[in-house]
Parts: structure tokens; sequence; C-alpha cells
């Protein structure tokens, strides 16, 4: 299993364009990624899940993933969220 931590540097956090964006690049693996925030597990694929997570800027949340690809997924998800995920 991957996991890794990773900080949100978006300013304006998970809204709707990069929850969005972050559902698309989880769904181009096969493994089921996950984000973890204070215990809480929220599943990579739900564009509402994630949005109804309220993660913010400065919040470190773990990434999980678990299957067939799970080191390219997580890595991809990781990267994407440290990038500031196009905003």
């Amino acid at each position: 299993m991957f996991s890794e931590k990773v900080t949100l540097v978006n300013p304006q956090g998970f809204h709707m364009r990069p929850a969005s964006l972050l559902v698309a690049e989880v769904g181009k693996f096969e493994s089921t990624v996950k984000i973890i925030r204070n215990g809480n597990e929220i599943p990579g694929n739900s564009l509402m899940a994630i949005m109804a997570a309220g993660i913010k800027c400065g919040e470190e949340i773990e990434v999980q993933a678990e299957g067939a690809d799970e080191e390219a997924a997580g890595r991809a998800v990781v990267d994407f969220i440290a990038s500031g995920m196009g905003d």
C-alpha cells in the first residue's frame, strides 16, 4: 500500500475545479485512492465527498493508494496536490 502525507497549498482549498481535477486524476488508475483527514477516509473518486470534507489550504492530509498500480496512483495524486492542483 502507498501512503504519503502532503500539505494542501491551493489557496482556496478543494473547491469544485481542483476537486474535479483530482477525481479525474484518480480515475486514470486501477488502484483505490483515499484521502485521510483527521482520521476520516475520503474516497478519491468521489467529488462530493472531497468537497464536503472542506479541506483548506495549509492542512496536511494523507494519500493512500492500494491496488495493481498503487505506487503510480499515489505518487500522481500527491504530486498533483503538491503542485497546487492547477490554481
